[in-house]
This record gives C-alpha cells, sequence and structure tokens, in this order.
C-alpha cells in the first residue's frame, strides 16, 4: 500500500509528537513524579499512537475501497484489512 503523501507528512508529525510525549514520561518517573500524573501522560501517549494506526488503516482502506482489483494485487483486500483494524482494537 501506498501512503498518500499528506497523511505520511501528518503521520510522521503525530510520531515525533508521540516520541517526545515518551521522553517526557521516561522523565517523570526518572524524577519520582506522582503515579497519577505519569498514568495520565501513557494514556495520552497510548490513543495517540493508536491514531496513527487508525489513521494509517483508513488510508488504506480509501484506497482499497477506490481500486478495490488494485488493492487485492497489491496484498490488501477488505479481508486483510479487517484484519488489520482487528489488530488495532
Amino acid at each position: 500500500m501506498k501512503i498518500d503523501p499528506q497523511v505520511h507528512d501528518n503521520l510522521l508529525k503525530r510520531l515525533a509528537r508521540i516520541e517526545g510525549q515518551v521522553r517526557a514520561v521516561r522523565n517523570m518517573i526518572e524524577e519520582g513524579r506522582e503515579c497519577r500524573d505519569i498514568i495520565t501522560q501513557v494514556s495520552a501517549a497510548s490513543t495517540a499512537l493508536d491514531q496513527v494506526g487508525f489513521r494509517l488503516l483508513s488510508s488504506g482502506l480509501q484506497q482499497c475501497m477506490n481500486d478495490p482489483k488494485q488493492a487485492k494485487k497489491d496484498g490488501f483486500d477488505l479481508e486483510e484489512v479487517e484484519k488489520l483494524f482487528l489488530k488495532l482494537a
């Protein structure tokens, strides 16, 4: 599956933010910060990472729907999309 250039750029920006969030969580743990605060940040990073996966899958699904024959040839038919979706769920 080829990722749309706009989606590609958006995903890279999101991932850069997630990297920052994960570094912040590590710093919080090193500093002995309050557990509640750390869990809140872990949850935010986890949700953000899930969103990257769903956005990537959404892009693939759009391609699959736009050209089902090509998607199937590329190994990205609806059955495969469903499997990937369930991995994220």
